[in-house]
């Protein structure tokens, strides 16, 4: 079998690069239009045949399925290595890990998942292939590429349940582009960045005097929808106002009692006379008096079930005479052979503003290796990361917490990266959605911006503002443009006044979830079934 040819390897490096660099923190997102375009190319000029061009360079052709494979597998590897290098400093920082085990969970991690990027290039393997016919199937390929890449996204969400940073998401600030995802979700905008990136590929695959036309137009269609950002949406009306609490304790802190209710008095006076000053402010100038407090996901050790806690929580909401969601860790009986245990969620509360404990929300999605130890006895050496934070049990019900006349789609930190959970909130009557989070364990790196970006797009997708209160920041109102209508910045202790309003109308993607996405998964498979027919009926004929 023909090796691969350098200029492919160089290519699919290249193309890993490009992928990096159109995430935050580089977020240089103009690059999303020409970053899969190399890896493109290097899959479909990939092995020397031993004829040479017109200008004496090797004349090259798709690679084998194996070959598309591991060009793109390596190409992933670098990709996640490179935007998901966090991971290193979670598990060293805040797990108790060795930094080498810590760069080898990195490793693996990337190892695993890029698995889909290795799928994508074996599916166009599959469908470019080399002889007489060489020419109508590397059309065939390209053709298919962002129906297979979308299939391929969709896999990673609903099989590995790691959707993070889709390639959609980085045109989470093109406001005019980002409107398709009201429709098809995230997956609408990859499929159209897929599609300008394979116009580009196309260009250095045809003969070259076809290729400056063709590229021509490649780039200026790209200019067009890259021009989206220039365009500025109309104001969102907002005619609510909530008070967002950024705690900014530290993640790796020594509980003892006394830090614990001292953190508890500093946060409950902060926001008792933060409530204070925005009423007084709301009379003189005639702004929005809140009507809810948010306080985030927390390090500290809130437990549903201690008084102390549930006391001062409870003369907030009095004292505001507002309602509160607060997240905190909950707790309920659990039977089990040999006896009584207790079972442990990361939950929100909702306290009415008599101080009354109305209902919870239990997070479903819960963090592998920060809130539970998938495979035990394989993974036991990273039990340190779970012990920071509990061995928790996933919830089960997405229904809205109903707060007066409004109802809450409160979802929980990593819960905000699932398009599907999220706009279930919607389609089961949430009219805002509150986004509690602990993003300190992220510490100064690009995922909690990369986090930020994709709880963005929860807001596009279902039309809705969210309220996000986050531990260390950022801390945001975010409007159904998915802009950032109020922030403060972070790792400082404060609170946010944030606007919002109420919607109860839903978008087609919050009513009919991922059809664009399982759609694209349908026709790429029907694609591939006619691909094999075909193959089989010419090896008959021969």
């Amino acid at each position: 079998m023909r090796q691969i040819h350098s200029s492919a390897w160089l290519l699919a490096i290249f193309s890993a690069v490009l992928q990096i660099l159109i995430f935050p923190l580089p977020g240089l997102y103009l690059l999303s239009w020409f970053a899969l375009a190399p890896l493109m190319v290097a899959l479909l000029r990939t092995r020397s045949i031993g004829a040479l061009e017109i200008d004496d360079s090797p004349k090259l052709q798709p690679a084998s399925p194996g070959q598309a494979f591991l060009l793109a597998y390596v190409c992933g590897i670098l990709w996640y290595m490179g935007t998901c290098y966090w991971i290193y400093d979670t598990m060293h920082q805040y797990g108790g890990i060795p930094s080498p085990l810590a760069l080898l969970i990195l490793f693996l991690f990337s190892l695993y998942l890029a698995l889909y990027h290795g799928l994508f290039g074996l599916l166009i393997g599959l469908l470019a292939t080399r002889g007489r016919e060489h020419s109508f199937q590397t059309w065939r390929s390209l053709a298919a590429a962002p129906l297979l890449w979308v299939g391929v996204e969709l896999l990673r969400t609903r099989v590995t349940g790691f959707p993070w940073n889709l390639l959609g998401i980085a045109q989470v600030d093109n406001a005019a582009l980002s409107r398709i995802a009201q429709w098809t979700g995230v997956y609408g905008i990859s499929f159209e960045i897929v599609v300008i990136n394979v116009a580009i590929a196309a260009a250095f695959l045809v003969p070259q005097k076809k290729r400056g036309a063709l590229l021509t137009a490649a780039l200026a269609s790209a200019a067009v929808l890259q021009a989206g950002l220039l365009i500025e949406p109309p104001a969102s009306m907002a005619d609510r106002s909530a008070l967002l609490v950024q705690e900014n304790i530290p993640v790796a802190a020594d509980w003892t009692r006394p830090l614990f209710e001292s953190t508890l008095r500093d946060l409950s006076s902060l926001s008792e006379r933060s409530i204070a000053e925005v009423v007084n402010d709301a009379q003189s100038r005639g702004k929005i008096r809140p009507d809810l407090i948010v306080w985030p996901e927390s390090p500290a050790p809130f437990f549903t079930n201690d008084p102390l806690f549930r006391d001062a929580i409870g003369e907030i909401a009095r004292q505001a005479s507002s309602w509160v969601v607060t997240g905190a860790i909950g707790t309920a009986p659990a039977m089990q052979s040999g006896g009584q245990s207790s079972q442990m969620f990361n939950s929100a509360a909702l306290i009415d503003p008599r101080g009354g404990w109305k209902a919870h929300y239990d997070k479903i999605h819960l963090v592998p290796f920060g809130e539970y130890l998938p495979f035990p006895r394989l993974f036991s050496f990273a039990g340190g990361l779970t012990k920071e934070v509990g061995e928790f049990t996933p919830g089960q019900s997405r229904t809205p917490l109903d707060a007066g006349d409004a109802r809450l789609g409160v979802f929980i930190c990593y819960e905000s990266i699932f398009p599907d959970d999220v706009r279930q909130f919607a389609n089961n009557g949430a009219q805002v959605f509150v986004n509690i989070s602990n993003d300190g364990w992220y510490g100064d790196s690009g995922a909690y911006a990369q986090h930020l970006n994709q709880t963005r797009m929860r807001a596009i997708e279902n039309n809705r503002w969210i309220l996000s209160a986050t531990n260390t920041g950022v801390t945001a109102a975010i409007d159904p443009w998915g802009r950032l209508a109020a922030q403060i910045p972070r790792k400082v202790r404060a609170t946010l006044a944030a606007p919002y309003a109420l919607t109860s109308v839903t978008t087609f993607y919050t009513r009919h979830g991922d059809w664009f996405a399982f759609l694209c998964a349908i026709i790429s498979a029907g694609v591939l079934l006619l691909r094999f027919a075909s193959r089989k009926k010419a090896e008959i004929s021969s």
